[in-house]
Formats: structure tokens, C-alpha cells, sequence
């Protein structure tokens, strides 16, 4: 048992995988690796197979916040808003539990012989991958979801959903983030989760969307999470990006019962599974211009948020600003993490509420909203 643990944890298995899609090794000192005890060793590696390279970076941006604030926000303005309600909801869970086991575990990535072509998340542990967590909670509760809402062919959604998490999976041990165990225990636990949490959440999501106390308790609930998130050994930048994703989930969900509760929101006539309707070109370029429109808001308010926020924090506090934003991430640096933890969950927070209640309702204004955007119970 032991031994098919430590050969899946080997960088070396993780190094043959890269050698095999086309990355090698050459001398020379053009390209920084980080090995395991966060020693830096120099690497340069080439490139052969371009077609790979660009897939795996896609692959990639797939676990990404910026795919995270195009797609969710995307979804739904213009798909399903009861779907993207419950998907958001499983995605956070599933996420806060890998990210939380990640700094509790601190088993650290994959080190040389392993060439890293990417850095963004070297700070942060290995283990499980969220990566793979996510390709799995993503399209699979998408396909869950929409399986007896509309009518389309399963076998498609089965095939575009397996596509999805073998392509993010894959792209994290070719881009050298993580070992192929991170992997297996990341999409197991993530497969584990989603037994329970599918059935549950499609009841919470109605309890969240017609509670009356339910802002006093998503608001509550995600407080504690993120004060009581799982402490590290070193700084890292998870809880940062943990917070992110509860407080957009928070925000969402706000919205959504705010619509609710003002009485926006009304049951559909007809009756699952509906037909889906393709769109004709007045419907493809009212989607345009309510993402253009959208997109440009939730930049607006991620902008104005942020700034107004963090210098609130800081005032309060009473530190200067811009001294605290260049000083040393560390776990000692408590006026720090407590003011990016508040930045972000403040930010983060109304960019959901706004994608949920202000926008949809500047869309009404306007009249180029989605038809069925208040019948999505």
C-alpha cells in the first residue's frame, strides 16, 4: 500500500509524463524550478510540442479565478440561473474542503526532476489538487443539474464533462504542479463530496432562495468559515483565494433571495424538462451586450470595491495604506491578513450580489434581459 503511495508521490513519474508530452530538458539557466524544500534550482526546458503546451495552458485557466468571474457571471446572464445557483454552491463547498485539507496535510509539490512551467500557485501546498476537485464539481454538477431540466442528448454532456477534467488534471502534472497521487486523492474526494452534496444542495438552494433569515445565516456561516479556516505553518495564499470563493457564493445567493423576497421571481408555466432553445441572431447579440455591459460593471465594481474597502480596513486599523500593502506576507503580519481577508470577502461579495440583483435588474431597464432569468427556481 505504502509503496504504490510513495511511487505516486515520485517526481520522477511526474517528470516522465512531461518528458512525454514534449517537454525536456537542456543546460542552462534560463528557467527557475522551486523543488520541494523551496530551494530555488536553475532549469531550462524546450518545448516540442506546441499543441499540447497551449491545450494544458487552457486546461489550466480552467481552475482559474479569471474562468471563475468570466463563467459564473456568464452562466447566468445568459443559460440557467438555477443550475448556476446550485453549481456555485457545490463548487464552494468542494473547494473550501481541498483548500482546507491542503494546509492542514502540507505535503509540498513536486520538486526536481520536475520542471515547473508555471509559479502562480508554487506558495500554496499540493495536496489534494483542487484543480482536479474542481473538474470535477464544475461540469459534472452542471451535467447533474441540467440532465432532467432540458432536453439534450446525456451521452454529449458525459463525453463534454470527462473531456473537461481530463484536460485540467493532465495540465497540472504536465505544467509540474502537482504529483500524480495530488491528483487521484483530489478527484476521489471530489467524487466523494458530490455523492451527498448533489441531492443536498438542490434543497438548500430552495431553503437559501425563500428563508427569510437566510442573509443573516450564509453571512454568518461564511464569517466563521473564513475565521476558522485551518491554520498553516507558513503564509500561503489559500485562504486568501478561499475567501474569494465563499464570499462570491455568499453574494450570489443574496441576490438571488433578494429577488425572491421583492417578489422578482416567479414560477415558470411550463414544466421540466424544457426544450432547449437555440439562439437566433436578435438573441446572440443581446447576449453580447449584456456581457460587454455586465463584465464592464463587475470590472467597475471589483475597482471601486477594492480600493474603498482595503483603505476602510486600513483607517480602522489606523495603518497607512500603502505601507501595509508593501510589507511582508507573513503569518506574524496579522493587520495584513485581516485587512486582504476583509478586502476580498467585502469585493468579492457585492461583485455576486450585483451579478445576481443589480445587473439583471439594469438588464430590465434596459429591455434586453433574459426572458426566463426570473422563472429559474
Amino acid at each position: 500500500m505504502w509503496k504504490c503511495v510513495n511511487y505516486l508521490r515520485e517526481p520522477l513519474l511526474v517528470a516522465n509524463i512531461q518528458n512525454f508530452f514534449g517537454i525536456e530538458l537542456v543546460d542552462g539557466d534560463n528557467c527557475v524550478v522551486q523543488n520541494s524544500d523551496n530551494v530555488d534550482s536553475k532549469k531550462e526546458y524546450t518545448v516540442k510540442n506546441k499543441f499540447w503546451y497551449f491545450l494544458f495552458l487552457f486546461g489550466t485557466a480552467l481552475g482559474d479565478e479569471v474562468f471563475y468571474g468570466s463563467f459564473i457571471p456568464f452562466w447566468f446572464w445568459n443559460i440557467d440561473g438555477a443550475v448556476g445557483r446550485r453549481v456555485v454552491l457545490v463548487w464552494t463547498i468542494v473547494m473550501y474542503i481541498g483548500q482546507g485539507i491542503k494546509d492542514i496535510v502540507r505535503w509540498p509539490r513536486p520538486g526536481p526532476p520536475v520542471v515547473r512551467l508555471q509559479s502562480k500557485w508554487a506558495l500554496e501546498y499540493g495536496m489534494p489538487s483542487t484543480h482536479a476537485m474542481v473538474a470535477v464539481s464544475i461540469p459534472f454538477s452542471v451535467l447533474l443539474y441540467t440532465m432532467d431540466r432540458y432536453q439534450y442528448n446525456t451521452s454529449v454532456g458525459i463525453v463534454c464533462a470527462v473531456l473537461w477534467c481530463s484536460v485540467v488534471c493532465m495540465s497540472r502534472l504536465y505544467l509540474g504542479m502537482h504529483t500524480v497521487l495530488d491528483i487521484i486523492v483530489g478527484l476521489a474526494l471530489a467524487i466523494l463530496l458530490m455523492i451527498p452534496l448533489v441531492p443536498l444542495v438542490d434543497k438548500l438552494d430552495n431553503y437559501l432562495l425563500t428563508n427569510s433569515l437566510s442573509p443573516i445565516i450564509l453571512l454568518v456561516a461564511s464569517i466563521l468559515m473564513i475565521v476558522y479556516y485551518p491554520s498553516s505553518d507558513k503564509w500561503t495564499p489559500t485562504r486568501g483565494d478561499t475567501t474569494m470563493v465563499v464570499s462570491v457564493c455568499v453574494g450570489l445567493h443574496i441576490g438571488a433571495w433578494t429577488n425572491y423576497q421583492l417578489g422578482h421571481m416567479t414560477v415558470s408555466e411550463l414544466t421540466p424538462p424544457y426544450t432547449i432553445i437555440w439562439p437566433t441572431c436578435t438573441m446572440l447579440g443581446l447576449t453580447v451586450i449584456r456581457t460587454m455591459i455586465g463584465f464592464g460593471c463587475v470590472l467597475a465594481t471589483q475597482i471601486l470595491a477594492k480600493v474603498v474597502s482595503y483603505n476602510f480596513c486600513c483607517a480602522l486599523l489606523r495603518q497607512n495604506a500603502q505601507d501595509l500593502k508593501n510589507s511582508e506576507n507573513t503569518l506574524q503580519n496579522k493587520h495584513k491578513t485581516f485587512v486582504e481577508l476583509c478586502c476580498k470577502y467585502i469585493t468579492c461579495s457585492l461583485i455576486g450580489f450585483n451579478t445576481l440583483y443589480s445587473l439583471p435588474n439594469v438588464f430590465r431597464l434596459l429591455r434586453i434581459e433574459r426572458p426566463t432569468f426570473y422563472t429559474e427556481l
